[in-house]
Protein backbone atom coordinates (compact mmCIF):
# COMPACT_ATOMS: atom_id res chain seq x y z
CA UNK A 1 0.00 0.00 0.00
CA UNK A 2 1.64 3.27 -1.07
CA UNK A 3 2.34 5.36 1.79
CA UNK A 4 0.16 8.17 0.93
CA UNK A 5 -2.97 6.32 1.17
CA UNK A 6 -1.60 4.63 4.36
CA UNK A 7 -1.19 8.27 5.68
CA UNK A 8 -4.52 9.80 4.60
CA UNK A 9 -6.99 6.85 6.11
CA UNK A 10 -4.63 5.11 8.23
CA UNK A 11 -7.40 5.94 10.84
CA UNK A 12 -10.01 3.87 8.49
CA UNK A 13 -7.22 1.34 7.66
CA UNK A 14 -6.62 0.28 11.38
CA UNK A 15 -9.56 -0.80 11.82
CA UNK A 16 -9.75 -4.58 12.56
CA UNK A 17 -12.43 -5.67 10.21
CA UNK A 18 -11.51 -3.09 7.47
CA UNK A 19 -7.94 -4.46 7.81
CA UNK A 20 -9.57 -8.19 7.25
CA UNK A 21 -11.21 -7.31 4.44
CA UNK A 22 -8.00 -5.40 2.50
CA UNK A 23 -6.04 -8.35 3.45
CA UNK A 24 -8.57 -10.58 1.78
CA UNK A 25 -8.95 -8.57 -1.21
CA UNK A 26 -4.63 -7.83 -1.09
CA UNK A 27 -4.48 -11.88 -2.18
CA UNK A 28 -6.01 -11.38 -5.15
CA UNK A 29 -4.33 -8.07 -5.94
CA UNK A 30 -2.56 -5.38 -4.34
CA UNK A 31 -3.77 -2.82 -6.40
CA UNK A 32 -7.19 -3.24 -5.65
CA UNK A 33 -6.65 -2.72 -2.20
CA UNK A 34 -5.00 -0.05 -2.04
CA UNK A 35 -7.89 1.60 -4.54
CA UNK A 36 -10.55 0.38 -2.08
CA UNK A 37 -8.88 1.91 0.81
CA UNK A 38 -8.82 5.00 -1.08
CA UNK A 39 -12.38 4.73 -2.30
CA UNK A 40 -13.95 3.74 0.52
CA UNK A 41 -11.90 6.44 2.72
CA UNK A 42 -13.50 8.82 0.08
CA UNK A 43 -17.31 7.75 0.46
CA UNK A 44 -16.83 8.05 4.48
CA UNK A 45 -16.14 11.76 3.88
CA UNK A 46 -18.78 12.36 1.76
CA UNK A 47 -21.30 10.65 4.04
CA UNK A 48 -19.50 12.34 7.38
CA UNK A 49 -19.47 8.88 8.95
CA UNK A 50 -16.97 5.57 8.87
CA UNK A 51 -17.03 2.18 7.45
CA UNK A 52 -19.06 0.29 10.49
CA UNK A 53 -21.78 2.98 10.81
CA UNK A 54 -21.92 2.71 6.92
CA UNK A 55 -22.60 -1.01 7.77
CA UNK A 56 -25.28 -0.09 10.61
CA UNK A 57 -26.99 2.60 8.56
CA UNK A 58 -27.52 -0.03 5.51
CA UNK A 59 -28.58 -2.84 7.80
CA UNK A 60 -30.84 -1.12 9.68
CA UNK A 61 -32.78 0.98 6.83
CA UNK A 62 -32.09 -0.17 3.59
CA UNK A 63 -34.12 2.16 2.01
CA UNK A 64 -33.34 5.39 3.21
CA UNK A 65 -29.48 4.04 2.61
CA UNK A 66 -30.21 3.82 -0.97
CA UNK A 67 -31.83 6.57 -1.45
CA UNK A 68 -29.11 8.47 -0.06
CA UNK A 69 -26.60 6.44 -2.14
CA UNK A 70 -28.30 7.37 -5.12
CA UNK A 71 -28.66 11.10 -4.49
CA UNK A 72 -24.82 10.84 -3.61
CA UNK A 73 -24.51 10.08 -7.32
CA UNK A 74 -26.66 13.11 -8.48
CA UNK A 75 -24.77 14.84 -6.67
CA UNK A 76 -21.41 13.48 -8.06
CA UNK A 77 -22.44 13.58 -11.66
CA UNK A 78 -23.51 17.37 -11.24
CA UNK A 79 -20.28 18.33 -10.06
CA UNK A 80 -19.14 16.75 -13.72
CA UNK A 81 -17.29 13.43 -11.72
CA UNK A 82 -16.21 10.74 -14.64
CA UNK A 83 -18.96 7.79 -14.70
CA UNK A 84 -15.58 5.26 -14.02
CA UNK A 85 -15.42 7.72 -10.73
CA UNK A 86 -18.58 6.96 -9.95
CA UNK A 87 -19.01 3.51 -10.99
CA UNK A 88 -15.83 2.91 -8.75
CA UNK A 89 -17.13 4.14 -5.73
CA UNK A 90 -20.28 2.51 -5.98
CA UNK A 91 -18.65 -0.83 -6.21
CA UNK A 92 -16.15 -0.50 -3.84
CA UNK A 93 -18.86 0.35 -1.08
CA UNK A 94 -21.49 -2.60 -2.03
CA UNK A 95 -17.82 -4.61 -1.92
CA UNK A 96 -17.47 -3.77 1.82
CA UNK A 97 -21.38 -3.99 2.81
CA UNK A 98 -21.38 -7.46 1.53
CA UNK A 99 -18.34 -8.52 2.74
CA UNK A 100 -20.59 -7.59 5.51
CA UNK A 101 -23.30 -9.52 4.34
CA UNK A 102 -25.34 -7.02 3.78
CA UNK A 103 -26.48 -6.70 -0.03
CA UNK A 104 -27.63 -3.73 -2.03
CA UNK A 105 -30.90 -4.89 -3.83
CA UNK A 106 -31.66 -1.44 -6.08
CA UNK A 107 -29.95 -0.94 -9.10
CA UNK A 108 -28.68 2.82 -9.12
CA UNK A 109 -27.52 3.51 -12.91
CA UNK A 110 -24.67 5.85 -13.59
CA UNK A 111 -25.42 8.07 -16.87
CA UNK A 112 -22.74 6.74 -19.95
CA UNK A 113 -21.09 4.60 -17.30
CA UNK A 114 -19.18 3.00 -19.90
CA UNK A 115 -17.31 6.98 -20.98
CA UNK A 116 -14.02 7.68 -20.86
CA UNK A 117 -14.13 11.09 -21.19
CA UNK A 118 -10.05 11.62 -19.81
CA UNK A 119 -9.01 9.92 -22.80
CA UNK A 120 -11.57 9.30 -25.04
CA UNK A 121 -9.67 11.46 -27.74
CA UNK A 122 -6.36 10.06 -26.82
CA UNK A 123 -4.66 8.98 -30.21
CA UNK A 124 -2.29 5.93 -30.24
CA UNK A 125 1.15 6.92 -31.38
CA UNK A 126 2.50 6.83 -34.47
CA UNK A 127 5.61 5.10 -35.42
CA UNK A 128 7.54 8.22 -35.97
CA UNK A 129 6.30 9.47 -31.89
CA UNK A 130 7.36 6.02 -30.89
CA UNK A 131 11.05 6.89 -32.57
CA UNK A 132 11.20 9.95 -31.32
CA UNK A 133 10.33 8.71 -27.56
CA UNK A 134 12.71 6.04 -28.34
CA UNK A 135 15.23 8.55 -28.12
CA UNK A 136 14.37 10.19 -25.97
CA UNK A 137 14.52 7.43 -23.59
CA UNK A 138 17.96 6.15 -21.52
CA UNK A 139 18.68 2.86 -22.35
CA UNK A 140 17.20 1.67 -19.15
CA UNK A 141 13.83 2.68 -19.90
CA UNK A 142 14.08 2.01 -23.42
CA UNK A 143 13.74 -1.76 -22.29
CA UNK A 144 10.25 -1.45 -20.80
CA UNK A 145 9.08 0.74 -23.77
CA UNK A 146 10.03 -1.54 -26.56
CA UNK A 147 8.70 -4.61 -24.25
CA UNK A 148 5.17 -2.37 -24.18
CA UNK A 149 5.61 -1.28 -27.91
CA UNK A 150 6.77 -4.14 -29.50
CA UNK A 151 6.16 -7.10 -26.79
CA UNK A 152 2.44 -5.89 -26.26
CA UNK A 153 3.16 -6.09 -22.13
CA UNK A 154 1.76 -4.56 -19.68
CA UNK A 155 3.91 -3.01 -17.11
CA UNK A 156 3.02 -4.70 -14.32
CA UNK A 157 4.68 -7.18 -16.01
CA UNK A 158 7.78 -5.71 -16.10
CA UNK A 159 7.86 -4.83 -12.66
CA UNK A 160 4.52 -5.30 -10.05
CA UNK A 161 2.51 -3.13 -8.23
CA UNK A 162 5.15 -2.90 -5.23
CA UNK A 163 8.44 -3.75 -6.86
CA UNK A 164 8.79 -7.14 -5.21
CA UNK A 165 8.52 -9.07 -8.77
CA UNK A 166 8.86 -8.72 -12.74
CA UNK A 167 10.83 -9.79 -15.55
CA UNK A 168 14.12 -11.50 -14.85
CA UNK A 169 16.86 -12.56 -17.34
CA UNK A 170 15.67 -16.02 -16.94
CA UNK A 171 12.59 -15.26 -18.67
CA UNK A 172 14.30 -14.97 -21.70
CA UNK A 173 15.41 -18.15 -22.99
CA UNK A 174 17.17 -17.83 -26.05
CA UNK A 175 19.49 -14.74 -24.37
CA UNK A 176 22.77 -15.98 -23.89
CA UNK A 177 25.51 -14.36 -22.21
CA UNK A 178 29.20 -15.27 -22.49
CA UNK A 179 32.37 -13.14 -22.46
CA UNK A 180 30.33 -9.76 -21.53
CA UNK A 181 28.33 -10.02 -25.05
CA UNK A 182 25.19 -10.80 -25.22
CA UNK A 183 23.59 -13.14 -28.00
CA UNK A 184 20.24 -14.52 -28.89
CA UNK A 185 19.84 -17.89 -30.10
CA UNK A 186 16.43 -16.86 -32.19
CA UNK A 187 15.13 -13.57 -33.37
CA UNK A 188 12.57 -12.67 -32.60
CA UNK A 189 13.12 -13.94 -29.08
CA UNK A 190 10.72 -15.71 -26.52
CA UNK A 191 9.38 -13.22 -23.87
CA UNK A 192 8.04 -15.71 -21.17
CA UNK A 193 5.71 -14.11 -18.95
CA UNK A 194 4.98 -15.97 -15.90
CA UNK A 195 1.53 -16.81 -14.53
CA UNK A 196 2.48 -14.69 -11.31
CA UNK A 197 3.34 -12.00 -13.51
CA UNK A 198 -0.03 -12.73 -15.81
CA UNK A 199 -3.04 -10.32 -15.25
CA UNK A 200 -5.06 -13.70 -16.08
CA UNK A 201 -2.82 -16.02 -13.90
CA UNK A 202 -2.04 -17.96 -17.15
CA UNK A 203 1.89 -18.24 -18.50
CA UNK A 204 2.55 -16.90 -22.14
CA UNK A 205 4.59 -15.81 -24.47
CA UNK A 206 5.45 -13.00 -26.22
CA UNK A 207 7.99 -11.74 -28.98
CA UNK A 208 10.99 -8.99 -28.97
CA UNK A 209 11.61 -8.15 -32.42
CA UNK A 210 15.43 -7.39 -34.29
CA UNK A 211 15.13 -3.85 -33.11
CA UNK A 212 13.97 -4.81 -29.68
CA UNK A 213 16.94 -7.20 -29.01
CA UNK A 214 19.01 -4.11 -30.04
CA UNK A 215 18.09 -2.11 -27.44
CA UNK A 216 18.45 -4.91 -24.79
CA UNK A 217 21.69 -6.34 -26.27
CA UNK A 218 23.15 -2.89 -25.48
CA UNK A 219 21.50 -1.80 -22.31
CA UNK A 220 22.68 -5.29 -20.52
CA UNK A 221 26.49 -5.04 -22.20
CA UNK A 222 26.12 -1.51 -20.55
CA UNK A 223 25.40 -2.92 -17.45
CA UNK A 224 28.26 -5.81 -17.42
CA UNK A 225 30.94 -3.22 -18.58
CA UNK A 226 29.70 -1.10 -15.29
CA UNK A 227 30.45 -4.62 -13.13
CA UNK A 228 26.94 -6.29 -12.76
CA UNK A 229 27.91 -10.12 -12.52
CA UNK A 230 24.42 -11.38 -15.12
CA UNK A 231 22.55 -13.98 -13.38
CA UNK A 232 19.28 -15.98 -14.41
CA UNK A 233 17.38 -14.39 -11.43
CA UNK A 234 18.20 -11.03 -11.64
CA UNK A 235 15.72 -8.25 -12.30
CA UNK A 236 15.30 -6.95 -15.81
CA UNK A 237 14.68 -3.52 -14.94
CA UNK A 238 15.91 -2.19 -11.61
CA UNK A 239 17.16 0.22 -9.64
CA UNK A 240 20.18 1.92 -10.31
CA UNK A 241 22.81 -0.14 -8.08
CA UNK A 242 24.21 3.51 -7.29
CA UNK A 243 21.12 4.55 -5.38
CA UNK A 244 19.29 1.38 -4.50
CA UNK A 245 21.46 -2.13 -3.10
CA UNK A 246 19.75 -6.10 -3.62
CA UNK A 247 17.70 -6.81 -6.31
CA UNK A 248 14.52 -4.96 -6.16
CA UNK A 249 12.75 -4.01 -9.30
CA UNK A 250 11.22 -1.05 -10.27
CA UNK A 251 7.53 -0.85 -9.45
CA UNK A 252 4.76 0.20 -11.97
CA UNK A 253 4.31 3.18 -11.06
CA UNK A 254 7.91 4.04 -11.18
CA UNK A 255 7.99 2.62 -14.49
CA UNK A 256 5.04 4.61 -15.77
CA UNK A 257 6.56 7.54 -14.81
CA UNK A 258 10.29 7.09 -16.04
CA UNK A 259 8.44 6.73 -19.28
CA UNK A 260 5.60 9.54 -19.14
CA UNK A 261 9.14 11.45 -18.63
CA UNK A 262 10.74 10.31 -21.75
CA UNK A 263 7.52 10.90 -23.32
CA UNK A 264 7.22 14.53 -22.59
CA UNK A 265 10.62 15.00 -23.70
CA UNK A 266 9.97 13.79 -26.70
CA UNK A 267 6.86 16.09 -26.90
CA UNK A 268 4.08 13.36 -27.27
CA UNK A 269 1.62 14.39 -24.51
CA UNK A 270 0.17 10.92 -23.87
CA UNK A 271 -0.56 7.83 -21.39
CA UNK A 272 2.56 5.78 -20.81
CA UNK A 273 -0.17 2.72 -20.95
CA UNK A 274 -0.79 4.05 -24.72
CA UNK A 275 2.62 2.14 -26.28
CA UNK A 276 0.69 -1.10 -25.38
CA UNK A 277 -2.08 0.08 -27.00
CA UNK A 278 0.43 1.17 -30.05
CA UNK A 279 1.34 -2.69 -30.51
CA UNK A 280 -2.15 -3.69 -30.53
CA UNK A 281 -3.56 -1.54 -33.21
CA UNK A 282 -0.54 -2.56 -35.09
CA UNK A 283 -1.07 -5.85 -34.76
CA UNK A 284 -4.91 -5.74 -35.38
CA UNK A 285 -3.74 -3.84 -38.30
CA UNK A 286 -1.13 -6.98 -39.21
CA UNK A 287 -4.14 -8.66 -38.76
CA UNK A 288 -5.98 -7.60 -41.17
CA UNK A 289 -3.35 -7.82 -43.81
CA UNK A 290 -2.64 -11.55 -43.10
CA UNK A 291 0.32 -11.88 -41.32
CA UNK A 292 -1.16 -12.96 -37.88
CA UNK A 293 -3.85 -15.00 -37.01
CA UNK A 294 -6.23 -14.04 -34.21
CA UNK A 295 -5.88 -16.29 -32.31
CA UNK A 296 -2.20 -16.32 -32.04
CA UNK A 297 -2.72 -11.81 -31.66
CA UNK A 298 -4.81 -12.66 -28.62
CA UNK A 299 -2.23 -15.02 -26.96
CA UNK A 300 1.05 -12.90 -27.40
CA UNK A 301 -1.20 -9.84 -26.30
CA UNK A 302 -1.94 -12.29 -22.82
CA UNK A 303 -6.07 -12.38 -23.63
CA UNK A 304 -7.74 -15.28 -22.88
CA UNK A 305 -8.69 -16.98 -25.79
CA UNK A 306 -8.59 -20.53 -27.76
CA UNK A 307 -4.97 -21.03 -27.43
CA UNK A 308 -4.74 -20.03 -23.49
CA UNK A 309 -7.74 -22.10 -23.03
CA UNK A 310 -6.26 -25.27 -24.68
CA UNK A 311 -2.28 -24.89 -23.50
CA UNK A 312 -2.56 -22.77 -19.50
CA UNK A 313 0.30 -23.39 -17.17
CA UNK A 314 -2.15 -26.59 -15.81
CA UNK A 315 -1.86 -28.29 -18.87
CA UNK A 316 1.83 -27.27 -20.46
CA UNK A 317 4.00 -25.27 -22.60
CA UNK A 318 2.80 -24.92 -26.17
CA UNK A 319 4.69 -27.25 -28.63
CA UNK A 320 7.47 -26.76 -30.38
CA UNK A 321 6.15 -26.02 -33.73
CA UNK A 322 3.62 -24.06 -32.36
CA UNK A 323 5.89 -21.67 -31.01
CA UNK A 324 7.87 -21.59 -34.19
CA UNK A 325 4.77 -20.91 -36.04
CA UNK A 326 3.69 -17.88 -33.73
CA UNK A 327 7.39 -16.88 -34.10
CA UNK A 328 7.62 -16.62 -38.05
CA UNK A 329 3.81 -14.59 -37.94
CA UNK A 330 5.78 -12.29 -35.19
CA UNK A 331 8.30 -11.57 -37.81
CA UNK A 332 5.94 -10.90 -40.73
CA UNK A 333 4.15 -8.12 -38.10
CA UNK A 334 8.11 -6.02 -37.40
CA UNK A 335 7.56 -3.85 -39.96
CA UNK A 336 4.29 -2.62 -38.64
CA UNK A 337 6.17 -2.65 -35.40
CA UNK A 338 9.40 -1.29 -35.54
CA UNK A 339 10.62 2.44 -35.96
CA UNK A 340 13.85 1.54 -37.71
CA UNK A 341 14.34 2.31 -41.41
CA UNK A 342 15.29 -1.70 -41.83
CA UNK A 343 11.53 -1.97 -40.78
CA UNK A 344 10.05 0.75 -42.62
CA UNK A 345 12.06 0.86 -45.68
CA UNK A 346 15.50 2.45 -46.59
CA UNK A 347 16.30 5.82 -46.43
CA UNK A 348 16.57 5.65 -50.41
CA UNK A 349 12.59 4.77 -50.32
CA UNK A 350 12.00 7.75 -47.90
CA UNK A 351 13.49 10.31 -50.04
CA UNK A 352 11.66 8.91 -52.89
CA UNK A 353 8.23 9.26 -50.59
CA UNK A 354 9.30 12.64 -49.55
CA UNK A 355 9.89 13.83 -53.27
CA UNK A 356 6.65 12.21 -54.41
CA UNK A 357 4.53 13.97 -51.70
CA UNK A 358 6.33 17.37 -52.77
CA UNK A 359 5.36 17.08 -56.36
CA UNK A 360 1.45 16.19 -55.07
CA UNK A 361 1.54 19.17 -52.86
CA UNK A 362 2.79 21.69 -55.08
CA UNK A 363 1.28 20.59 -58.64
CA UNK A 364 -2.23 19.43 -57.07
CA UNK A 365 -2.63 21.43 -54.07
CA UNK A 366 -0.29 24.40 -54.86
CA UNK A 367 1.54 24.05 -51.32
CA UNK A 368 5.06 24.15 -50.66
CA UNK A 369 6.05 21.37 -48.02
CA UNK A 370 9.49 22.94 -47.69
CA UNK A 371 8.00 25.67 -45.16
CA UNK A 372 6.49 22.95 -43.37
CA UNK A 373 9.75 21.16 -42.70
CA UNK A 374 10.76 24.64 -41.39
CA UNK A 375 8.23 25.07 -39.23
CA UNK A 376 8.91 21.71 -38.02
CA UNK A 377 12.35 22.01 -37.32
CA UNK A 378 12.27 25.04 -35.16
CA UNK A 379 9.24 23.45 -33.12
CA UNK A 380 11.54 20.76 -32.56
CA UNK A 381 14.72 22.49 -32.27
CA UNK A 382 16.98 20.09 -34.28
CA UNK A 383 17.05 19.00 -37.97
CA UNK A 384 14.34 16.14 -38.65
CA UNK A 385 15.48 12.82 -39.56
CA UNK A 386 13.95 11.44 -43.04
CA UNK A 387 10.93 9.60 -41.00
CA UNK A 388 10.17 13.13 -39.08
CA UNK A 389 10.35 14.93 -42.72
CA UNK A 390 8.04 12.19 -44.38
CA UNK A 391 5.41 11.94 -41.26
CA UNK A 392 5.50 16.09 -41.20
CA UNK A 393 4.36 15.98 -44.91
CA UNK A 394 1.69 13.31 -44.56
CA UNK A 395 0.31 15.31 -41.79
CA UNK A 396 0.17 18.67 -43.41
CA UNK A 397 -1.86 16.81 -46.45
CA UNK A 398 -4.27 15.19 -43.73
CA UNK A 399 -5.32 18.24 -43.08
CA UNK A 400 -7.31 18.94 -46.06
CA UNK A 401 -8.58 15.46 -45.92
CA UNK A 402 -6.82 13.76 -48.35
CA UNK A 403 -4.73 10.54 -47.99
CA UNK A 404 -1.17 10.82 -48.45
CA UNK A 405 -0.13 7.53 -49.29
CA UNK A 406 -3.46 6.29 -51.24
CA UNK A 407 -2.72 9.49 -53.67
CA UNK A 408 1.29 8.35 -53.97
CA UNK A 409 0.90 4.75 -54.32
CA UNK A 410 -1.58 5.75 -57.33
CA UNK A 411 1.02 7.74 -58.91
CA UNK A 412 4.04 5.52 -58.04
CA UNK A 413 1.99 3.07 -59.54
CA UNK A 414 1.09 4.91 -62.64
CA UNK A 415 -2.92 4.00 -62.46
CA UNK A 416 -4.35 7.79 -61.84
CA UNK A 417 -3.21 11.18 -62.57
CA UNK A 418 -5.16 13.47 -59.70
CA UNK A 419 -6.46 17.21 -60.46
CA UNK A 420 -8.36 19.82 -57.87
CA UNK A 421 -10.83 21.48 -59.85
CA UNK A 422 -13.71 23.93 -59.02
CA UNK A 423 -17.20 22.87 -58.68
CA UNK A 424 -18.42 24.79 -62.04
CA UNK A 425 -15.97 22.70 -64.01
CA UNK A 426 -17.05 19.33 -62.34
CA UNK A 427 -19.49 18.60 -65.16
CA UNK A 428 -16.94 19.23 -67.96
CA UNK A 429 -14.37 16.84 -66.61
CA UNK A 430 -16.66 13.89 -65.81
CA UNK A 431 -17.82 13.54 -68.88
CA UNK A 432 -14.22 13.16 -70.56
CA UNK A 433 -13.89 10.40 -68.55
CA UNK A 434 -12.43 11.46 -65.21
CA UNK A 435 -14.66 10.33 -61.61
CA UNK A 436 -14.73 12.19 -58.37
CA UNK A 437 -12.99 11.44 -55.32
CA UNK A 438 -13.54 13.88 -52.78
CA UNK A 439 -14.62 17.60 -52.24
CA UNK A 440 -11.00 19.51 -50.55
CA UNK A 441 -12.59 22.79 -49.18
CA UNK A 442 -13.79 24.58 -51.89
CA UNK A 443 -12.42 22.24 -54.11
CA UNK A 444 -13.06 19.07 -55.60
CA UNK A 445 -10.14 15.78 -55.92
CA UNK A 446 -10.92 14.17 -59.61
CA UNK A 447 -8.89 11.23 -61.00
CA UNK A 448 -8.64 9.57 -63.79
CA UNK A 449 -6.65 6.20 -65.20
CA UNK A 450 -3.31 6.79 -66.14
CA UNK A 451 -3.68 5.04 -69.94
CA UNK A 452 -7.09 7.28 -71.01
CA UNK A 453 -6.40 10.07 -73.59
CA UNK A 454 -4.18 12.55 -71.96
CA UNK A 455 -5.89 15.25 -74.17
CA UNK A 456 -8.58 15.20 -72.13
Amino acid sequence: MSQAGLTKYSEIAGDPDVGRWLRNLRRGSPITAEVALRRLGRVCELFSTDPKKLVRDARSDPKSFQDSLEDLVSRLEEQGKSPGYIVGILKTLRGWLKYNDVVLTRTIKVTNRSATPTIENEQVPTQGELSRILRASSPRIRIPEALMAFGDLRPETIGNYDGTDGLRLKDFPELKIQNGKVTFEKIPTMVTVRATLSKTRCKYYTFLGEEGCTYLREYLEERIRNGEVPTPEIPLIGYERSKRSGDEFLSTRKITHYIRTAMRDAGVRKRPYVLRAYAETQLIIAESKGKISHPYLQFIAGHKGDIEARYSTNKGRLPPDMIEDMRAQYKACEAFLGTTSKLEGSAVVKEAQIEALKSIAKNLLGIDLLDVKVAKEKEFGKDLTTAEELEAYESEIRKLRIDPQRIRKQEEAGKYQNKLVRETELERYLNKGWEMVQTVNSRILIRKPILTSKRS
